[in-house]
């Protein structure tokens, strides 16, 4: 029988991944959209007609019990979040209601109308954040430096709580940084490669940004998508570490971004205090062997490649996009 998928966040990086890969099993994916003056379908643009959309509100537990009466899910993947750390601060209360107790919502919906559906919940190493051992793996204690990041340990435990209290099979995947062409021009790595392209193109004249020396763990959301789908493939449900088990600095990020088209990107960053974050998180990297023993799970993008993916990516984008300014301007 075909196996039917409800996917929060679906229009997001992580979302419009997952869709595609589930799709290609032959998935029957449906996602929760809320309701909005003007949608962002750009990453899925490419499978829209393929997905059946639903309309919800993590905030809004009768929705969410709706949206999986309509969907009746084998598999439920909640990937939706006040994703990005900086906001949280500003943003804390917001960060809370999304990040953290709509996990709640979720899992009560799923409990309430399809309690044998499998779970995944959307962790994140900011959960590590001032880091007790290196590399951190499934067993390393939590110590979060952002609302973001104690949002996403409530969102963690609450889904270890369902699965011990009512037999659930809720699971969550401690993802490390992973990035993408599709990734939101918020996050640095984007904010880097989509600079890179506008400098390279006589766009734009300098990079403003934060600490250099931060390190992470940065890999390819392709490939992490796979894993999410792997954990709900098991006998039993874990919570597993997904990370490339290498780190690298922001420097070095831009390093190898501004090369790749033949600049020094000392003659274009600049240090703005405005980037530096509240508490600073100064590395992250992930012991993935679990991951790798268990589910079988394989990285097929390195780093470099990586990088040179989003650069490459956004060169074409904004060239498109110049040349459109260019017309409009002639007529």
């Amino acid at each position: 029988m075909q196996k039917r998928a409800l996917i929060t966040g679906i229009t997001g990086q992580d979302g419009s991944y997952l869709a595609e890969l589930l799709l290609d099993k032959g998935y029957e994916v449906y996602g929760l959209r809320r309701r909005t003056s003007t949608p962002n379908y750009e990453n899925v643009s490419h499978i829209k007609d393929r997905i059946k959309w639903i309309s919800g509100d993590l905030t809004d537990l009768a929705s969410l019990i709706e949206a999986v009466k309509a969907s009746d899910p084998d598999e439920v993947y909640n990937l939706a979040a006040q994703s990005f750390v900086a906001a949280s601060w500003p943003q804390p209360l917001l960060t809370g209601q999304i990040t953290a107790l709509s996990v709640t919502n979720m899992l009560e919906a799923v409990r309430i109308m399809k309690p044998n559906a499998r779970f995944y919940q959307a962790s994140s190493s900011e959960m590590y954040g001032k880091v007790v051992e290196t590399p951190q793996k499934e067993t390393t204690p939590f110590y979060p430096r952002s609302p973001y990041g104690v949002s996403k340990v409530y969102g963690h435990w609450i889904t270890v709580n369902y699965r011990e209290s009512f037999n659930m099979f809720a699971c969550s995947g401690i993802l490390f940084n992973h990035e993408s062409p599709r990734r939101g021009h918020e996050f640095v790595t984007r904010k880097v490669t989509d600079a890179v392209a506008r400098i390279k193109l006589g766009l734009q004249k300098e990079l403003r940004m934060g600490n250099l020396d931060s390190l992470r763990d940065w890999g390819f959301a392709g490939d992490y998508v796979k894993a999410m789908w792997l954990m709900l493939q098991q006998d039993e449900p874990e919570d597993y570490v997904i990370s490339t088990g290498e780190m690298h600095s922001v420097k070095e990020l831009l390093e190898v971004a501004f090369s790749y088209v033949g600049l020094n990107y000392e003659d274009y960053v600049v240090i703005d205090q405005e980037f530096v974050r509240p508490a600073e998180v100064d590395l992250l990297l992930g012991d993935c062997t679990k991951a790798k023993a268990k589910l079988g799970w394989e990285l097929n993008v390195g780093f470099q490649q990586l990088v040179h993916m989003m650069v490459d990516e956004d060169l074409k984008r904004v060239r498109a996009e110049d040349r459109y300014n260019q017309l409009m301007l002639t007529h």
